[in-house]
Order: structure tokens, then C-alpha cells, then sequence
């Protein structure tokens, strides 16, 4: 099978977030069995040695220039805001798009040498024209849902610009709904997304096709370190991960500490902003940044702390902690689509409810080891990219019997 890929975000190296881990797993079990051809952008810090990489996993490698940045005066951003409403293509997507990239890709499908598109990420749907599913298979693999996750951190109050997301909501919701007419088939990460799409686009088809982890990169550890040392992970200029950080250190864990007073957090992850680097101010908290090894962070823990209060779609830092054999207490939004196994992590929302979990597991080693084998058992049954590429390779075919 010949198919089109396209991700404007360089999906190499595959740690530098959720998409890019992602698209790059999918992308080598497909092209393990199928001609591919990638459409993507580079990005600044993408290096010759990583575009030699990237094309040792493709039949064909397209790179383009990634648009500059807009101009970020309020004029500039006002007349962006209007020309969002007027087209119905959000500002963020719109200024991602690259001219060259559109044209190039447009000749492609019309050149008939392919049998499917997909796009890697909903933000790379403006590079797919209506009608075209009429001709081959189009598919999305959203990621997650953008004005889902807008709604969140307005519910939540957990909003970067209260103001900005409430006026970008109601477009968001308009967009989504649209741009799902123009593909075959929908893949979303969890059940909440595709039950947040089947309102947005009744009638759609969709397949849910969740993360999964490399297991050699992520291997499970070998025995519990004992101690009191809880770690967040996540790149850190997120804003869902910047709540959650912040919830964790400000607000769980002096709770915790009036129980046990030498409990430390490590908040892990790339390009600290200067509200996660404030963090490290704070009695127990170290900020790292980034670390040589994620698994090796993970595994030296004694607990895994993931309060997320928003951000629709599955979490790659909850799978990685439960294949690299750490327990983990997560919100709702951090154990979104693991539902399989209740007992494969503790669930909390509430600060008491994080702080009771915290507690129970560094006074129980018995329940932390009881965890962590729970939870690697889950992900070596449920979530590794072997599973997800099998999955995403039926949608591709027109073969999935997926739910």
C-alpha cells in the first residue's frame, strides 16, 4: 500500500513530545510493511543528522520550510482573530500552514500514486481538500480534541487568557466539526475523545487507536527504590503540564509534607518556563529540565504524580511510568482511556484524595509493588506500538474492526 503521511511537526527525534512520539512509532510499524512517503517541516532545532534519521524510515522523505512566525504586535493578532472567524480555520493552524507544503501535497493525490493520506495530528487537516476522500482514503489521527480541551481549562480555570479561549471556543467547536467531513475515517486516543467527536460530526466514522510505549526505551525496573521521591514528567512549557506542576507543588505537596516532612518532588521535562522554574523555590521541589534518560528519572522514583486537570486525549507520561514499573496516582485526566485495569494506578482529583494515595503507597511497599506490576502488565497487553500500528495499519486498509 502507498500512502501519504503528513506531519508538519518533525516527528524526529521521538521524545520531544506527544505528537512526535506518536506519529514517529506509527510511522516506522507502517513503514515496516507499506511504501511511505512523509510530508513534514523543519523545524529550527532540527539537525542534518536527524533528517539523515527520519529518512531511514521512509521510501521518500519531504521537508519543507516551516513558515516564520507571526508578527505578534495586537494589531497583527486582532486581524488574525477576525480572519479566524471568517475562514473558520483557527489562527495557530493557519500560520503552521506552509504554501510550498500545500501545493506539493495537492500534486501528489492528484497524481493518483497514492492509495491513503494521513494526516498526523488534526492541526495538518488544511493540507487535505474537500472531496478528495471521494478519490482515496483520507484519514485524521486527531491526538486530541482542540476545543475539548479548551472547554477543560475554562471549566477548570486553568486558562492561559480566560478572555482569548472563551472568544476561541465557539470557533474551535465550529472547526472541528467541519474539517471531520473531509476524511474516511477518524482515529482518536480514547474513549472520551471519540465520544466528545460523535456530537461535534454525527455519523463520522472513528476508530480509537490509543499511545503505546517502546518497551526497550522504557524497561521495566528491577526493584523498588524505597524513599519518599514523587516525579512529574512532562515537557514543562505545556500549559496543562505547567497546571499540573504547579497543583502538585503548591497545593498537594505541603499536604503531604504535614505527614511526612522528607518527601521531595522532581518535576522532569524540557524547557522549564519561568512559572515551573519558580517551582524549585519551593521546600522539596527540584526542577531538572531535561534529563539523558525519561526511563532512568522514572525508575530511580519512589511514586509517579500526575494531577492533570486538563488536556483531552491519552498521556504518554502515564504509560512510560507504568512500563518503566513505577506506581502511579493520577487524575482523571492523566488515566484518560485506562480503564482496563482498576488496579494498575491509584486514582485522585482532590487534594485529599492525592494526598491519602501519596501516603498509602510510601508507607506500603507491598501496595507499590502490587501497582507497578499491575501496570506494566496492563501496557505489555494493551499499549505498545505494535498493538497501535496492527490497529492503525487496519484503518489504513479499510479493514478495522476497531470499536
Amino acid at each position: 500500500m502507498r500512502i501519504l503521511m503528513l506531519s508538519a511537526t518533525f516527528p524526529y527525534p521521538p521524545t520531544q513530545g506527544g505528537t512526535q512520539v506518536r506519529t514517529f512509532n506509527l510511522l516506522r510499524y507502517l513503514g515496516d510493511r507499506h511504501t511511505i512517503t512523509l510530508a513534514t517541516q523543519r523545524a529550527p532545532g532540527t539537525t542534518p543528522a536527524e533528517i539523515a534519521a527520519l529518512r531511514d524510515h521512509v521510501a521518500e522523505l519531504q521537508v519543507f520550510k516551516q513558515p516564520p512566525a507571526p508578527t505578534a504586535t495586537m494589531t497583527a493578532k486582532l486581524g488574525r482573530f477576525a480572519q479566524s472567524w471568517l475562514t473558520g480555520i483557527p489562527a495557530h493552524v493557519r500560520s503552521n500552514c506552509a504554501a510550498p507544503m500545500a501545493a506539493w501535497v495537492a500534486d501528489q493525490v492528484e497524481s493518483g500514486v497514492f492509495d491513503v493520506v494521513t494526516c498526523e495530528h488534526s492541526g495538518n487537516e488544511v493540507y487535505v481538500r474537500p472531496g478528495w476522500q471521494h478519490r482515496l482514503r483520507t484519514v485524521v489521527n486527531i491526538h486530541s480534541s482542540l476545543s475539548a480541551t479548551c472547554r477543560q481549562q475554562l471549566v477548570m480555570g486553568t486558562a492561559e487568557q480566560d478572555w482569548r479561549d472563551r472568544l476561541n471556543l465557539p470557533l474551535l467547536e465550529r472547526y472541528e466539526h467541519h474539517f471531520c467531513h473531509k476524511f474516511s475515517e477518524l482515529v482518536v486516543t480514547t474513549p472520551e475523545d471519540r465520544a466528545h467527536f460523535e456530537t461535534l460530526s454525527p455519523g463520522s466514522s472513528m476508530t480509537v487507536i490509543p499511545n503505546g510505549v517502546d518497551l526497550d526505551l522504557f524497561p521495566v525496573r528491577q526493584a523498588d527504590p524505597g524513599g519518599t521521591t514523587l516525579i512529574f514528567c512532562g515537557a514543562m512549557d505545556n500549559q496543562p503540564n505547567i497546571d499540573a506542576a504547579q497543583f502538585l507543588c503548591r497545593e498537594i505537596l505541603p499536604a503531604v509534607r504535614q505527614r511526612l516532612p522528607e518527601i521531595t518532588v522532581q518535576l522532569v521535562g524540557a524547557r522549564p518556563v519561568a512559572a515551573v522554574q519558580g517551582l524549585g523555590a519551593l521546600p522539596g521541589v527540584t526542577v531538572t529540565g531535561k534529563v539523558p534518560s525519561m526511563a532512568i528519572a522514572l525508575q530511580e522514583a519512589t511514586v509517579c504524580v500526575i494531577p492533570m486537570r486538563s488536556g483531552f486525549g491519552i498521556k504518554n507520561k502515564t504509560l512510560e511510568a507504568m512500563a518503566a514499573g513505577v506506581p502511579v496516582v493520577g487524575s482523571d485526566r492523566a488515566l484518560e482511556g485506562l480503564t482496563a485495569d482498576p488496579h494498575a494506578a491509584l486514582r485522585a482529583n482532590t487534594v485529599e484524595e492525592f494526598v491519602t494515595a501519596i501516603t498509602a503507597l510510601l508507607q506500603h511497599p507491598e501496595q507499590r509493588r502490587a501497582i507497578a506490576a499491575a501496570g506494566r502488565a496492563l501496557i505489555e497487553r494493551e499499549f505498545t506500538w505494535a498493538v497501535a500500528g496492527a490497529r492503525y495499519e487496519a484503518v489504513l486498509t479499510g479493514t478495522s474492526g476497531s470499536p
